[in-house]
């Protein structure tokens, strides 16, 4: 039964039965007699057929979601029997927004020296994928904005406040300790793609300040931002984190953004589950251990 439920889970994240196979390590006729064998032990159809996946029926929607979690506390019972037996080993899948892959290294080195047989898989997505991939069992946790709106089925515990850097080669910043939003307008910008979070959150800060956002580059890298900004020739707005982080030479200058409204809350999100996987546990722990920028937000549960 467990495996069964375990291949309605593969299908309901690949929306394919090839490739929910592949990913269960079976051939896709073992996993449809699984999902027919599923079907007539509940005496219910759970899934559309068509010669392809056509989505799960209202019975399948419900069965699924008992199966995420039946399969997720299997999971976490082998992996804590496996931890009082061995120590905590395994692979740790993070899925982390572009602008906070600087904070992974806060986070995994700290585990990786108290448990060395963690193993990490670290993937850079947009913000709505990270909470997908966390959500459907791809990502064991993740790094995003957590806004309490969104957030769905998963819990949150805040980092740091994302603070904003304008940078640029421009002689007429050369001297200042801080520029507006409103200043920022007449700058050819070159920012990440409006599929981000990040940038969405710029263009509000721009629209706000009565500009029009209109980038002269766009691009989902920040190492193509920030090595279109080390030539000199370009200007962007990024974290602080990043800009700190990487660093910057002459000519190119890090001026803060002068903010008059909160700042934007990253932070780590994970299961709202009891009890977690052990290597997300231990992720969790090590996250509320840390020096935290950011106010004293209560955890979202």
């Amino acid at each position: 039964m467990l495996d069964k439920l375990a291949f309605l889970v593969a299908l309901a994240r690949e929306h394919h039965f090839g490739r929910a196979a592949e990913a269960c390590g079976v051939t896709q006729p073992t996993l449809s007699a699984g999902l027919k064998q599923l079907e007539a032990t509940l005496g219910v159809l759970l899934v559309h057929r068509s010669g392809r996946f056509g989505g799960f029926t209202p019975e399948g929607e419900r069965v699924l979601a008992w199966a995420e979690r039946i399969v997720a506390d299997a999971a976490a019972m082998r992996g804590e029997v496996r931890a009082l037996r061995e120590g905590l080993s395994g692979h740790l899948r993070l899925a982390v927004i572009p602008t906070a892959l600087p904070m992974v290294a806060h986070l995994t080195t700290p585990l990786r020296q108290a448990h060395p047989q963690i193993l990490f898989a670290v993937r850079s997505c947009p913000a709505a994928e990270v909470l997908a991939s966390v959500e459907n069992l791809q990502a064991d946790a993740g790094i995003t904005y957590v806004e309490t709106a969104g957030l769905g089925r998963l819990r949150s515990w805040p980092l740091f406040e994302e603070r904003y850097r304008l940078l640029t080669a421009d002689p007429a910043f050369a001297s200042r300790a801080s520029v507006t939003w409103p200043e920022l307008a007449v700058l050819p910008l070159s920012l990440l793609t409006g599929d981000m979070q990040n940038r969405r959150i710029i263009d509000a800060r721009l629209l706000r300040a009565g500009a029009l956002p209109a980038p002269v580059l766009e691009t989902n890298s920040m190492i193509v931002l920030m090595t279109h900004v080390q030539t000199g020739h370009w200007a962007s707005v990024m974290p602080a984190m990043i800009a700190d982080g990487w660093g910057v030479r002459d000519p190119v200058r890090s001026i803060p953004v002068q903010e008059d409204q909160a700042a934007p809350v990253i932070g780590l999100v994970y299961p709202q589950r009891d009890p977690l996987l052990p290597l997300t546990a231990a992720l969790v722990e090590q996250a509320k251990a840390g020096i935290r920028i950011c106010d004293n937000r209560p955890e979202n549960s």
